[in-house]
């Protein structure tokens, strides 16, 4: 399954009921927890990395980029917006591109 699938298959779920979706029931709890369990799949991930298992840090990471699509999914960030900044950042180098952003 590409990014681009997974990023349809939650806008699709938005709204399916709850009861038949994890998609819908993290959607219908909200960004606030939509973003709770973002964060606990990262963590997940980074102790897989420090591990050094890639099995467990490929799967992980799955966990973590189906979950950071579905928080933003909930605040109706969606994949072409990411692109879209990615796209923007293209052929900046990674240290002109951080000392331009304003903080």
């Amino acid at each position: 399954m590409s990014l681009h699938d997974l990023a349809a298959t939650i806008l699709a779920r938005r709204g399916a009921d709850p009861a038949s979706s994890w998609t819908a029931k993290l959607l219908a709890k909200g960004p606030e927890k939509c973003a709770e369990k973002f964060g606990e799949e990262a963590v997940e991930a980074i102790i897989e990395a420090v591990k050094g298992d890639r099995e467990k840090l490929a799967s992980e990471a799955a966990d973590a980029l189906y979950h950071l699509l579905v928080m933003c999914a909930s605040r109706d960030v969606t994949l072409d917006d990411i692109e879209a900044e990615l796209a923007r950042r293209e052929g900046q180098s990674g240290l002109a591109e951080k000392a331009s952003r304003k903080t």
